[in-house]
């Protein structure tokens, strides 16, 4: 099957549909959906193995930023971002994001991707049986050092994994700092358009003078599969917030969970396969 074929077209642009869907709904980027999808289409169009992984990770980051602005668009009007917050989450994800993609670039992350698969299991489980106190936002503002380390773990994991980084972001809001799940989805899209848009950068940094990158490649994004994905991306995020709002705190937070069980059992079982 080649690379641009009709079928392999077709499956970028349902996926980057379903990838939009669960970053509006969720506050994630796409890119649990997404990078597999690149590795298996950069494998079929024979890019040098030892750039596929990097190229992947590069071209998700690039589509989430605008899927994760659609989506920040349309929690804020439903009132589900906190600009001040977002501010000490950005700049702790930029610090992040800059260690995270140094090191991307320096490892194969498999063991990494096992562990992230067992820490998100965990984290599903603990907020699939979590029953949250009274919010934060109801006694109180949340501590600036507090904001900057959810922003720093959310920017290493978005830039290492090349994803948005809400699959961290959003536990950690909502265990940790006690947010409402609605509230947390609104402010994790607010910040993966930072924290992509600082490792897309980084990615593109990193890989402007490597040598055989593949056609279309700028840095490690794939320009070409960029452009082919985003558009429908960006259009279904507004869709996923709808439905967002449109589900309780507490059954939202369960549905998370469980997405979130998923995808660490597909990333732990993909380590040792």
């Amino acid at each position: 099957m080649d690379f641009l074929s009709f079928q392999v077209v077709g499956l970028f642009l349902l996926l980057g549909a379903f990838a939009g869907i669960l970053a509006g709904l969720f506050g994630i980027g796409g890119g649990v959906i997404l990078v597999p999808l690149f590795l298996w289409a950069f494998t079929v169009a024979e890019f040098p193995p030892e750039l596929i992984v990097h190229i992947a990770f590069g071209t998700s980051l690039a589509i989430i930023i605008p899927t994760a602005f659609s989506a920040t668009l349309g929690h804020r009007k439903r009132g589900n971002v906190r600009n001040r917050q977002v501010l000490f989450l950005a700049g702790g994800s930029l610090l992040g994001a800059a260690f995270g993609s140094w090191l991307a670039t320096g490892l194969s992350g498999d063991v990494l991707k096992a562990l992230f698969g067992l820490m998100q299991i965990g984290v599903g489980l603990k907020m699939f049986l979590f029953r949250p106190r009274l919010p934060p936002e109801e006694h109180g503002r949340i501590p600036r050092l507090n904001l900057l380390s959810v922003g720093f773990a959310g920017g290493a994991f978005s830039a290492f994994f090349g994803i948005g980084g809400g699959v961290i972001t959003v536990p950690l809001l909502v265990i940790a700092l006690r947010q409402p799940i609605h509230l947390a989805v609104g402010n994790s899209s607010a910040l993966i358009v930072v924290s992509a848009f600082a490792a897309t950068i980084f990615y593109i940094l990193l890989g402007r003078n490597v040598p055989d990158l593949p056609p279309y490649c700028f840095g490690y994004v794939n320009v070409l599969v960029a452009t082919l994905v985003a558009p429908l991306s960006i259009l279904c995020a507004r869709l996923g917030v709808r439905l967002a709002s449109r589900v309780r705190n507490d059954r939202l937070m369960r549905i998370f969970a469980v997405f979130l069980i998923v995808i660490g059992l597909r990333m732990f079982i993909s380590f040792w396969i």
